[in-house]
């Protein structure tokens, strides 16, 4: 009987791993006329070349992320006896459509499925040596908290919690995959980038030899979209195409842009404040005007600070909005000799200020580097089936609503006029 191998090598008789366990005959699916070609991409030759614990692979679509990882893990199993291996994802459902459908066709490809060995309730493959591949969901709180592992692979990771995520981890004695399409900022940034034990591989559809012809000629004519200066197809080819972080479908504003400095002709107009102290971080954001367009610099993003701390990042030359809900605070520091005030609130006057928002177009500096996180995570709030609400989300809006209540109070009456 032949036996295929990922990495090219095959063999009549029975199968050895490298150390020396003898394959079950069953793990062998052997009628050639049933097995699909399996290629061997450039992504599967890049991704086992990482070698760290945490190993992040964001990515475009068709860009061969989850055909690349499983074959590894597969070999994996073969390849050690007893060890135990978890994919894990937002929900069994997204599971059975994404990469239960994957590992399967990959082990029929590459001659090894065994129908015996595959648990259709627990969503198990136990190898003749012993090791096994299980998929389960997030959302079952007794997998999290359940037994260890050798290795786990966090498929769309973006769509799991970092609790979720650290449940996991804990329990995860070897090295961790972590794949998704970077829409947006999510836990892995804060969290993981950058840490000793974290590396990182971009993956895109260059990279993937058995990408179907009809994906790559749907990718190039959203790249011509893109070339063409349509923002929307920009920013879906930034994520989709070329796997770099982009703007979070259904953000709120896409009217900015970045600047490295403040242009010696910008004119400063004043700043905002939004308190915080415990949990919320204090931001503090001077806004300049400048070539028909308004400059945006984070000034302070902290916790923990008195009025009197605060103080020390506010200008005296110009007009200060801040938080109506605070103004004990708002007086002392009046008091301090600050032009300061609390912005004027009224029926839905969050929407308001996000539409006069809307109305500029903004310059934020490299430097602010939280009202940046800000701006690409801020977006409506979704019900429970995943419509969009006229609301947004209360979360990642402490820069924003500090440059909110300035531009209410200062551009907020001619607004009105206009549009009203």
């Amino acid at each position: 009987m032949g036996g295929i191998y990922v990495d090219g090598e095959a063999e009549s008789g029975l199968a050895v791993s490298d150390e020396g366990v003898v394959l079950d005959e069953g793990d062998y699916y052997t009628e050639e006329s049933d097995i699909p070609d399996f290629i061997r991409t450039t992504a599967i030759d890049k991704l086992s070349k990482l070698t760290k614990r945490i190993r992040g692979v964001p990515g475009g679509t068709s860009a061969g992320k989850t055909f690349g990882i499983i074959p590894l893990l597969i070999d994996y199993a073969i390849k050690h006896k007893g060890k135990e291996i978890s994919i894990v994802s937002e929900s069994i459902p997204h599971l059975r459509k994404g990469a239960i459908k994957d590992f399967i066709k990959i082990m029929r490809s590459t001659g090894r499925w065994n129908e015996r060995r595959w648990n259709r309730t627990h969503l198990k493959y136990v190898f003749g040596n012993g090791a096994y591949i299980e998929f389960f969901s997030v959302d079952m709180p007794d997998k999290l908290r359940g037994a260890r592992r050798d290795v786990l692979y966090v498929n769309e990771a973006n769509n799991v919690k970092w609790g979720a995520y650290m449940q996991l981890a804990m329990r995860t004695s070897r090295f961790i995959w972590i794949d998704f399409n970077p829409t947006h900022e999510f836990w892995y940034h804060t969290e993981l980038v950058g840490e000793p034990d974290w590396e990182e591989l971009i993956l895109t559809y260059l990279d993937n030899e058995a990408a179907p012809e009809g994906s790559i000629l749907e990718i190039l004519k959203a790249k011509k979209k893109a070339d063409a200066g349509d923002s929307w197809w920009a920013n879906w080819y930034q994520v989709y195409g070329l796997g770099q972080i982009g703007v979070l479908e259904g953000v709120i504003f896409d009217n900015w842009d970045l600047v490295d400095e403040i242009p010696k002709e910008a004119v400063l107009v004043g700043q905002g404040l939004d308190f915080g102290y415990s949990n919320d971080a204090t931001a503090i954001i001077s806004i300049y005007k400048w070539n028909g367009m308004r400059i945006l610099d984070e000034v302070l993003y902290s916790t923990g600070l008195l009025n009197t701390e605060i103080a020390e990042y506010l200008r005296n030359d110009c007009l200060i909005v801040a938080d109506s809900a605070e103004p004990k605070s708002i007086e002392e520091l009046y008091r301090m000799g600050f032009d300061i005030k609390g912005v004027t609130k009224g029926a839905d006057s969050i929407l308001f200020g996000i539409q006069v928002m809307q109305g500029q177009h903004y310059l934020v500096t490299s430097r602010s580097l939280n009202l940046i996180k800000e701006f690409r995570n801020y977006s409506w709030d979704e019900d429970k089936n995943g419509a969009k609400m006229n609301r947004p989300i209360d979360n990642w809006n402490h820069g924003i609503d500090a440059v909110r209540y300035h531009e209410m109070e200062v551009l907020g009456m001619a607004f009105e006029y206009f549009f009203f």
